[in-house]
């Protein structure tokens, strides 16, 4: 067993994934032509996008949009970077909005929070020192 993918459902898939390759530089690895379903190349571990209809389709019942949730849920994506400061701000000159800061954890790692403009909580962070 092996993690393969995080998918987060979100409004607009299209607009979710270029957040993602506007702030941040990644790349898109694939698009459905519906533009419902989304991957970004980030590496082994996959992060995906998906349409609030399709995860909808997916199963019954109802879950908390992330989109539309006023506070961010009790989940986030950690991006690991050298340059926690420099992607902070790239996130919000392309419309995320601040959480953290970035600051210093007593274990050495600098970490920062930012809301996407999908509503994903995301965790801008350097590497851990081992």
């Amino acid at each position: 067993m092996k993690f393969g993918y995080t998918i987060a459902y979100v409004d607009n898939v299209d607009k979710a994934i270029s957040f993602f390759e506007d702030a941040f530089g990644m790349k898109r690895k694939f698009i459905t032509k519906e533009k419902d379903y989304a991957e970004l190349d980030t590496g082994e571990t996959t992060l995906s996008f998906a349409s609030h209809e399709l995860g909808s389709s997916n199963f019954s019942g109802e879950y908390i949009s992330v989109t539309s949730s006023i506070r961010p849920l009790g989940i986030e994506i950690a991006l690991v970077t050298d340059d926690v400061k420099s992607a902070h701000s790239a996130a919000l000159n392309h419309g995320a909005i601040e959480m953290s800061a970035p600051n210093l954890k007593p274990w050495g790692q600098i970490i920062s929070y930012v809301r996407c403009p999908s509503g994903i909580l995301l965790e801008i962070c350097s590497p851990i020192e081992k």
